[in-house]
């Protein structure tokens, strides 16, 4: 397993977050000594600075889009006051957050983007369980991607899980990320979320999706989460192509039970392929 990829994953779910390097390297189950090289191996960075450079690049994000609270953005950040924050983004960006904010325009701003994980393909993918999956409702938290950008979906996770809470007629514990919607050009919609009765009381800030009753190749992923891109794309580009069968045009998703852990992203989850004749 990757440390560095690790945390990756759980520094982008947990942005918004306390974070520190004692507790970055041991979810990725290294020492602080061997996280802050091989971090800086795998991403010519340190863990810190990443951590530091990607909260005011989504500070800036906010502040060009109208951010009327300064020192909410502050926290957020982790910054203990509007002056410690200010300070600090002057420093990185060379102005003030207020003269971005009356600008908004981030043209001449070089922002941390998101590192997008490993999606090498993998040579021990395990054969899939073929099932007929039910018709059922989800809504969550939603968000458009295209492939260059669902680095963010980490980052999505973490908005969803401080309001799954405020999602009304909720069915169960399990949680789904979902993939619809998705355009020749590679965009697609992507919606973390959970099963609800109906939509008839959802407010309007949660997305929604209804899957449809299909046949599904349904694989188990039993390592940590930040892996994920490597099995899909096994399963797209080496499984299905093998396998005699054909993507159903309809969503495809993510299921994620009880025994997977938000926290630390272990447990294992499922990844459910429509799949036809």
């Amino acid at each position: 397993m990757n440390p560095a990829q690790k945390a990756l994953w759980f520094i982008e779910s947990h942005l918004a977050d306390e974070l520190t390097l004692d507790e970055i390297a041991g979810i990725a189950g290294i020492s602080r000594f061997h996280m802050v090289r091989a971090f800086a191996a795998a991403t010519g960075l340190s863990v810190m600075r990443y951590v530091r450079t990607r909260r005011l690049s989504e500070a800036a994000r906010a502040l060009a889009g109208g951010a009327p609270d300064i020192l909410t953005l502050a926290l957020e950040a982790d910054y203990g006051s509007h002056e410690a924050f200010t300070r600090a983004f002057r420093d990185h960006f060379g102005v003030t957050p207020e003269v971005v904010r009356r600008s908004t325009c981030l043209d001449k701003f070089t922002l941390q983007e998101a590192i997008v994980m490993d999606s090498t393909v993998i040579d021990n993918l395990q054969a899939p369980r073929f099932q007929t999956g039910k018709a059922f409702l989800v809504a969550g938290v939603g968000e458009r991607y295209a492939c260059e950008s669902s680095a963010g979906i980490p980052g999505q996770w973490q908005r969803f899980h401080q309001t799954v809470e405020n999602i009304p007629g909720r069915i169960g514990k399990v949680t789904y990320g979902v993939c619809c919607n998705g355009d020749d050009a590679g965009n697609f919609d992507y919606i973390a979320g959970v099963e609800v009765s109906d939509f008839s009381d959802l407010p309007r800030e949660f997305s929604r999706v209804r899957i449809p009753e299909q046949r599904y190749a349904v694989f188990t992923h039993r390592d940590h989460v930040s892996t994920i891109r490597r099995t899909v794309n096994t399963i797209w580009n080496q499984w299905l192509p093998a396998s005699g069968l054909k993507a159903a045009d309809a969503p495809f998703f993510e299921r994620y039970d009880e025994n997977f852990d938000p926290l630390t992203g272990n447990g294992g989850l499922e990844i459910w392929i429509p799949v036809k004749e």
